[in-house]
Order: C-alpha cells, then structure tokens, then sequence
C-alpha cells in the first residue's frame, strides 16, 4: 500500500486534487468578491466604501470586535487556567461545551441570547428597570461576537498550559518568588503565544460574523449597524458592488491577521 502511495502517478493526483478543491472553494470566491469590488471602475469602489453608512458599519465592527477580544482573551484565558490546573465535579462536562459555539449554527446562539437578554425574558426585564438595554444594542453585538469566538482564546492556551514544566515553578517558589512574581516571569511569557494567537483569530472571527448579530443588533446606521449585516443590506438592495467593496476590507483586514499569526507561529518555532 505505502509503495503504491508513493508513486508518482498517485502522488500527482493527491496533489493536483487538494490544489482544485483550494482554487474552487477559496481561491476563486475570494478573486470574485475582489473582481466585483472594481467592475464598476476604482472611482466607483471608492464611492462606495466613502459612503458615510458603509465607513461607519467597517468603525463599528472593529470597536466592537475589539472589545469582544479583550474580554475574549482575558476570560478564556482564566478559564483554560481553570480546566488545567484544578479538578473539580464537571470539569469534562465544561470542557466539552467550550466547543459548544462551533457545533452550533449561529442564528441559533443569536436567538439565544435574545430569549435570554430581550425585553421579555426575566434578566432582560431587570436589566430595562435599572435603566439599561443590551438587545438591539452595542452590547447585544458584543456579547454576540464573544459567544462566537469563545473557544479561540481558551483551546490556543491550554496546550501551552499543558506543556509548561512545573518544576520551573517549583524552582522559583524554592527561591523566594511570590505568585505573582512566578505568574509574571514564567506562567504568563509561556501563555502570551496562546494568548495573542487565539485574540488574533477571535477577532478576524468576530469582524465577519453575521448569524448571531443579525437577530440581536438593532441595524441603526452608525450606532448597531455592523459590517456583516450591511453587506446582507446591499445585497437585499440590488447592489452588489457595494457589498463586494465593504467584503474586501474584512477580507483584506483577516489576511492580514492571519499573515501575522502564521509569522509569529513560525518565529516562535525557530526560536
């Protein structure tokens, strides 16, 4: 069997196959989206991003995929913190359902949080008493984003957790360090790859993610409207250009950050 693998004929096959099925399903679709963005002309597609509801659909996104980051990497980092150092009763079940957001369709997890938060539901109801709203809403978006992108940050540091040798903590408390001394030099230096890797796919995640804020964000132009659901807008409105052009910064902005990571995963391997 090994022979017959390695034979030319076989080799060439596997090779021309994994490279059709990368032009046809992403190559492709992405030089259609960009082809799209300047059929009409550069002119047009600047015209299009200058629209002051597109450029502050792209703003928002951003603030708000950044929050639902930091939030992301400071929580999930804790919580890989937990399910690797301590034991406790449904320690298995609560790593199971880290992986819980990916499973499920994300129309599912917005009409989730909008049973859970809106104006009908009991939290909802306290939340509106003290004077605050969170469906329909910035925050609404946020913790949208936050539920799609929770396993990033969590999943991109256990392993590093895992392999963290504690006799070098060990070492540290037998020569006088305090825990947060020991946390600072040894723990958080071997978590931070983890740390950036996961934030950095949580974001490039939360930029683009559509299902969950569709069902909870108010679509206010400049205040709740986010990138994903006005392109979904644009194409509802017969203009797929613009959709196509305000496609091309999210698509550009997560090329970049996943450049990046894969250059700090091969720096961190030569080091």
């Amino acid at each position: 069997m090994n022979s017959l693998l390695r034979h030319k004929g076989w080799t060439w096959g596997f090779r021309s196959t994994i490279l059709l099925y990368f032009v046809v399903l992403i190559v492709l679709p992405i030089l259609g989206v960009y082809y799209n963005s300047f059929s009409l002309g550069f002119g047009n597609f600047i015209e299009s991003i200058s629209d002051p509801i597109a450029w502050k659909s792209v703003l928002l996104t951003l603030k708000l995929a950044i929050i639902a980051t930091v939030i992301n990497v400071f929580l999930g980092t804790m919580i890989a913190w937990v399910i690797i150092r301590y034991k406790f009763p449904g320690k298995a079940l609560l790593n199971s359902l880290v992986d819980l957001p990916f499973a499920l369709p994300t129309a599912v997890g917005g009409l989730m949080i909008l049973l859970l938060l809106g104006p009908g539901s009991l939290i909802g109801g306290i939340v509106e008493a003290l004077g605050f709203e969170i469906v329909f809403h910035q925050p609404a978006i946020v913790i949208a984003m936050i539920f799609v992108t929770f396993p990033f940050v969590i999943r991109a540091v256990q392993p590093l957790l895992e392999e963290l040798d504690p006799s070098e903590e060990e070492a540290a408390y037998t020569m006088g360090a305090k825990g947060s001394r020991v946390f600072l030099r040894i723990i958080l230096p071997s978590m931070a790859p983890g740390m950036i890797g996961g934030g950095m796919l949580a974001f490039s995640r939360a930029l683009a993610e559509f299902g969950a804020v569709v069902l909870v964000a108010g679509n206010i132009p400049g205040r709740t409207l986010v990138s994903s659901v006005f392109i979904f807008g644009e194409v509802e409105s017969d203009n797929p250009v613009g959709a196509a052009a305000v496609s091309i910064i999210l698509l550009t902005l997560s090329f970049a950050i996943l450049w990046l990571i894969n250059m700090l995963q091969m720096r961190g391997r030569r080091s």
